[in-house]
């Protein structure tokens, strides 16, 4: 019932944050009278961040629309370019009345970057999307709320994550293709790839795998403890619940979003608890820039989906504990996953120096994994004084990693 205790629990805390968003509105808003009251820049801020605290948080847009390249403006529009049950493939294509500049971008290699399925939104790589941009045709796997899913579709589970990534870059085009995974499907990008390779079948040129849990004895984080510390059995009674009746995917089992926003939030609540506090200051000296920072920043990590329990269940035993994929013991619908059989695709690895959630040498693993690949066409970076979001988005990400992404993707780009 725990679910269904939270959305009435949401139901009932509606009415307040309407009333803390109107009241807000109504203190701070320079048309009204009561802003001229005494107290009522103290009184707004109040206001604001019992709304930003109680609000519900809805998937965000990615909002790129346009992009500036060596001065040149360039419309951008999102496209749909293929719909599964449980994820979306987007496409970021861009516009130019200008042959010379078409010409270029025609030139510009295909990238598709796949998204984690852990908690967020596809739009946390809003940054990472945003950079390639400027040098790349580039495709996103953007995944659905398994609540938003009927359990008419089935179950999703690691096998079928697989499967759509071996679909997407089939539909693609393999070719031409450079892979970029972030975090989680690192696992299920390289066994994509790998039974790919297995088969015969064409790979991508490249494969970029930015802070992923390839093996996670190497340095294990908290994140890593807890998925071993418990038994499966723990997870399954403890976390996964039935989606309530008021969500197309009613009665489809899920680790539910608001229990996984719970978790990020109590590994480190005093720097949230920080984070709040100095919004509500900002507010009251008006410094509205940072203000508006925070707000970009909750908007996008309080907005969370719900997972499938089976593919959820999948990972924590098949990439946390059992560690099948460097023990090469990992089998997807019968096939073997061995990542020694990629010999045509370059490899690059990317972790963070100070990354809490994939520790020092758990991306890095691939290197020995993929023995197939020479030498001379697999590279690794480290990012100093990166943590784990630093190595895909912000300023460490577009003035260190991007330029050595670039690079490598450029030389095997043909």
């Amino acid at each position: 019932m725990l679910y269904q205790m939270h959305e009435l629990g949401r139901a009932w805390m509606a009415p307040v944050t309407y009333w803390a968003d109107a009241s807000a509105k109504m203190f701070g808003a320079p048309g009204s009278w009561l802003s001229s009251l005494p107290g009522a820049t103290r009184m707004a801020a109040g206001y604001e961040l019992l709304y930003r605290i109680g609000k519900d948080y809805e998937k965000p847009e990615f909002g790129i629309h346009s992009l500036d390249i060596d001065g040149s403006l360039y419309p951008v529009i999102e496209r749909e370019m293929a719909r599964k049950p449980f994820c979306r493939l987007l496409r970021f294509k861009r516009y130019t009345d200008d042959a010379g500049n078409l010409k270029e971008l025609k030139d510009d290699p295909p990238v598709l970057v796949v998204a984690p399925l852990s908690g967020h939104h596809a739009t946390l790589l809003r940054d990472t999307v945003r950079t390639l941009l400027r040098d790349h045709k580039v495709y996103i796997t953007d995944w659905v709320d398994a609540r938003m899913v009927p359990t008419s579709e089935g179950e999703f589970t690691l096998d079928d994550y697989v499967g759509y990534v071996q679909d997407f870059i089939r539909q693609i085009g393999a070719e031409d293709l450079h892979v970029i995974s972030v975090c989680q499907p690192t696992v299920p990008v390289l066994a994509a790839i790998s039974l790919m390779a297995a088969r015969g079948e064409k790979t991508p040129r490249s494969m970029v795998m930015m802070g992923g849990p390839i093996d996670t004895r190497e340095s294990p984080t908290a994140v890593n403890n807890l998925a071993t510390e418990k038994p499966l059995w723990w997870f399954q009674s403890t976390v996964i619940h039935p989606v309530p009746a008021n969500y197309p995917g009613h009665g489809r089992r899920v680790y539910p979003g608001f229990l996984q926003h719970m978790g990020f939030m109590a590994m480190n609540p005093e720097r949230h608890a920080q984070s709040h506090w100095d919004f509500y200051q900002d507010l009251l000296k008006g410094d509205l820039d940072d203000a508006e920072s925070h707000r970009r920043f909750y908007d996008e990590y309080n907005a969370v989906l719900d997972m499938p329990a089976e593919y959820y269940l999948d990972t924590v035993r098949i990439v946390f504990q059992e560690h099948l994929l460097p023990r090469g013991l990992w089998e997807v619908a019968g096939e073997r996953v061995d990542p020694s059989a990629i010999g045509d695709t370059a490899l690059l690895t990317i972790e963070g120096e100070l990354d809490d959630i994939s520790g020092e040498g758990q991306t890095r693993a691939a290197h020995t994994l993929c023995s197939g690949i020479a030498k001379q066409d697999k590279q690794h970076l480290e990012v100093k004084g990166a943590g784990h979001y630093g190595i895909f988005s912000g300023r460490r990400w577009r003035t260190q990693v991007y330029p050595k992404v670039r690079e490598f993707i450029a030389k095997y780009a043909g």
